[in-house]
């Protein structure tokens, strides 16, 4: 989105660039919607802050500090918000999913409930 390349330091990924860093990087998927959302899919192994929460609860996330943190929302204007505030907070390796969970379920990639 447009938006989130206005946020400066963003870095994007794709679907596919995501998958790499989850099976190749030990990537955290971090799910910033609301639970509501979360409960109706969500990509497997992802662990749920919402992003109006996550300022507050960002002390939960410092053993992933190291690793790569995919960041996922429904379309990636609210990851990527938390993309920003993690890379304030000192998360070197924040990945904001492009077109976030609709570009996943386009691509029939899996989500569990």
């Amino acid at each position: 989105s447009l938006f989130g390349n206005r946020l400066r330091g963003i870095k994007e990924v794709d679907t596919v660039a995501a998958l790499q860093l989850i099976n190749h990087k030990n990537a955290l998927v971090l799910d910033v919607r609301e639970q509501s959302e979360y409960d109706t899919g969500h990509i497997l192994n992802s662990r749920l802050i919402p992003v109006g929460k996550l300022k507050e609860r960002v002390g939960e996330l410092e053993k992933y500090k190291e690793q790569p943190i995919v960041a996922v929302c429904r379309s990636g204007v609210r990851s990527a918000t938390a993309c920003a505030e993690l890379g304030k907070q000192g998360f070197a390796q924040v990945y904001n999913l492009t077109g976030g969970m609709q570009a996943w379920q386009k691509n029939n990639l899996p989500v569990e409930k």
